[in-house]
């Protein structure tokens, strides 16, 4: 009879391959869920890119070293310009796209959310002085100006 030390061999080789199949199972799974975290953050940031246009910056991503050694990536972001313009109208426009653009994921974020709010409240104060300034158009006097100089 061969003595061999507690642990140094499992008792049920059958239960040792499922303990096995069941660890393999597990980083199967957790790559399985990098990869469609990977799909996910790519598309968000995509229809970012995509609908801003002009006003999104570059793409940056996050990424994290999955069990196989792989990176993936799990987060990332779009900057977009929420300067104004030099006229009202140019202003509204931007606003508009600036905020299609922060809304265009299926799945917005808080901050997605935060600049669409911004956006619309500075396409708001442009309406507002768009709005001033044509009513100071309709206040003026119509008609040609005399030449009282002469």
């Amino acid at each position: 009879m061969d003595v061999k030390p507690a642990g140094s061999e499992p008792v049920n080789p059958w239960f040792s391959k499922r303990a096995e199949t069941l660890e393999d199972l597990k980083v199967r799974m957790l790559i399985q869920k990098l990869k469609i975290r990977e799909k996910q953050v790519i598309s968000h940031e995509m229809a970012h890119k995509t609908v801003g246009g002009k006003y999104a910056g570059s793409v940056h991503y996050e990424y994290t070293r999955g069990p196989d050694g792989r990176f993936y990536i799990t987060g990332g972001e779009v900057s977009i310009d929420l300067s104004e313009e030099d006229s009202p109208e140019k202003t509204i426009r931007k606003m508009q796209i600036v905020r299609a653009a922060a809304l265009a994921p299926a799945d917005p974020s808080p901050q997605d959310l935060q600049v669409a709010q911004a956006a619309t409240i500075k396409e708001i104060k442009a309406r507002q002085e768009l709005a001033l300034l044509k009513e100071k158009e309709q206040s003026q006097p119509k008609g040609k100006l005399l030449n009282t100089k002469a």
